[in-house]
């Protein structure tokens, strides 16, 4: 077990480690972060002003160089600042961090709740018709576009049948949890939560039936035990195996996922910060929110593999 776990560890480092060079590199191709300090209209700006910005900016020095003083202080909890603002990129995150764990958490719960139970159901009564709608709702959840839910959740609810406001996270003011405030985030956690719900969903269906096909359900059976004794003791105990380990995933796929759905929603989290830094060229907010949404998604795989070795006898025993 122990032997596992630090191999797994390496590999999340590893992985880390390769993710922020990559980023790091892809910001640097963006575009030149000095045309943004040159006037509109205006006829640029001076050798001087140039060699000024680039200084405070870290461009003067090498690309390697960059990266390993950007690698420094991103470790040391230091991720910058802004270029324009000058505002601190942490606080910032910081800011932004509730409203998209509060998103994701939402949309977690949603998955779990509408996948699991379906799944089981699915299992249970197969070939049925509560089977073939289960099916039916895996696959198009798993087909179908973020981007595409989110827009045909705004056309139904907030313009057709106008029960749901269309965007944004509500007045903040208002307790989260009263409707006045939920209301605001229940299209934005169904649009992201329908995927992972589907695959969670077919995740619990094959793993269920596996085990309801085993000789020691059927033993049970004919033992006469109860058939919910057999279904959730016997087969759901050992058929969660799964399902459980990969949650940790999709939690992290929430994280990381929300980016879409809050910029369509005007969600005002982590995600809708990332891609202003995107169309603003503000290339230190955009190497440490994405190096966090590969952290959170590294840290969630890590979580999956433990979980995952101590549930399972045979990892825990090597």
């Amino acid at each position: 077990m122990r032997r596992y776990l630090i191999r797994k560890l390496i590999f999340a480092v590893i992985t880390l480690l390769a993710a922020t060079m990559f980023m790091f590199g892809l910001s640097r191709l963006a575009g030149d972060p000095l045309l943004l300090f040159a006037k509109p209209g205006g006829y640029g700006m001076s050798p001087e002003r140039v060699e000024q910005l680039s200084k405070k900016l870290g461009l003067d020095k090498p690309l390697v160089v960059q990266y390993l003083v950007w690698l420094g202080r991103v470790l040391t909890g230091d991720f910058g600042e802004t270029i324009v603002s000058e505002t601190s990129v942490g606080k910032l995150m910081w800011e932004r961090a509730a409203p998209t764990l509060q998103l994701a958490i939402v949309s977690f719960i949603l998955s779990v709740l509408m996948g699991v139970p379906l799944g089981v159901v699915s299992a249970v009564k197969r070939g049925t018709l509560s089977d073939y709608a289960s099916r039916t709702f895996a696959l198009i959840g798993q087909a179908a576009p973020i981007f595409w839910v989110a827009i045909m959740a705004i056309l139904l609810f907030a313009v057709t049948l106008d029960w749901l406001p269309v965007g944004t996270s509500g007045p903040d003011h208002v307790s989260f949890w009263t409707w006045t405030k939920f209301k605001y985030l229940i299209m934005p956690a169904f649009a992201l939560g329908w995927g992972p719900a589907a695959a969670l969903l077919r995740l619990t269906r094959s793993a269920m039936l596996e085990v309801l096909d085993s000789e020691y359900v059927t033993m049970a059976r004919a033992k006469g035990a109860n058939h919910n004794v057999v279904l959730w003791k016997h087969a759901f105990r050992n058929a969660i195996l799964q399902p459980l380990t990969t949650s940790a995933i999709v939690l992290a796929s929430f994280v990381t996922g929300a980016v879409v759905i809050e910029r369509i929603f005007a969600w005002p989290g982590v995600g809708q910060l990332m891609t202003d830094a995107v169309w603003n060229n503000d290339f230190p907010t955009l190497t440490s929110t994405v190096l966090v949404f590969t952290a959170v998604f590294v840290g969630m795989n890590f979580l999956a593999d433990i979980m995952y070795g101590v549930l399972n006898p045979v990892i825990r025993y090597e």
